[in-house]
């Protein structure tokens, strides 16, 4: 893949108001759910250009892997995380390393999730804890999912019946970007209707999501104003992404 693809989602990562808002409800609910004032061992798979891992640096030791063997040479220059080059369906990791394991929009990527989910037990330590993410709704399917190689979008009894099915237990699931979806709905519904031109653009969502100024700050006060309904345990009837944190029974 280009370079330049990374150097451009590395300064997406940190500035776009999807990104930065995100993060900032990940970071809470880490702090929430798995974080007890004690150094964790975290994993991290698919951690594109590393400010996932930068977070959860602050909470433990990270091992951060990516799929993308390129993305992990850029990630070395140009933060200094040494992230692993490996799948999450088959990790290079014995039997209960980890207390947390995190993926967050990876399994998305990946054709066998269920798989992947049994590869996230299988490496947890007992009593530790999952923090995964996914994108919502099959109906939702765009260009955006096209480009980026992705297999499915969940419902949310679906993605945690994969938990359920590999034996651990969901200790809180929602949906979030709750405010956005219906503006997010409509758009994806009219661009559906009509075939996309050749033209310069990927057709992902990062054409949106980079967006400067004025426009950038609104969108981030919108969706960094679930912060406080995700950290209360409220969880949210509808929403662009689903979130699922669990644990590994004794």
């Amino acid at each position: 893949m280009d370079p330049q693809f990374y150097k451009e989602y590395y300064e997406l990562e940190r500035s776009s108001w999807w990104f930065k808002a995100r993060l900032n409800i990940l970071e809470a609910l880490v702090l929430k759910h798995t974080y007890k004032n004690q150094s964790l061992k975290i994993l991290n798979v698919g951690v594109a250009t590393g400010a996932t891992s930068e977070m959860l640096a602050k909470y433990g030791e990270v091992t951060s892997v990516e799929y993308d063997k390129d993305c992990c040479i850029f990630l070395k220059e140009k933060t200094g995380i040494e992230a692993i080059c490996a799948s999450l369906t088959e990790l290079p990791f014995k039997d209960n390393s980890y207390d947390l394991v995190c993926a967050f929009d990876v399994i998305e990527h990946i054709e066998d999730d269920k798989l992947a989910v049994e590869e996230i037990y299988r490496v947890l330590k007992p009593n530790g804890n999952y923090f995964l993410t996914v994108p919502a709704f099959q109906f939702l399917w765009s260009n955006h999912d096209v480009v980026n190689h992705h297999f499915r979008r969940y419902t949310k009894s679906g993605f945690n019946q994969l938990f359920i099915d590999a034996g651990l237990k969901i200790n809180y699931s929602t949906f979030f970007n709750f405010w956005l979806f219906f503006p997010i709905a409509l758009t994806r519904f009219i661009l559906n209707l009509f075939p996309k031109k050749n033209t310069e653009s990927s057709g992902s969502d990062n054409d949106i999501v980079a967006t400067d100024g004025l426009i950038n700050k609104i969108l981030y006060a919108i969706f960094i104003s679930e912060k406080a309904l995700l950290k209360f345990g409220i969880k949210l009837p509808i929403g662009v992404s689903i979130i699922s944190l669990g644990s590994k029974p004794q």
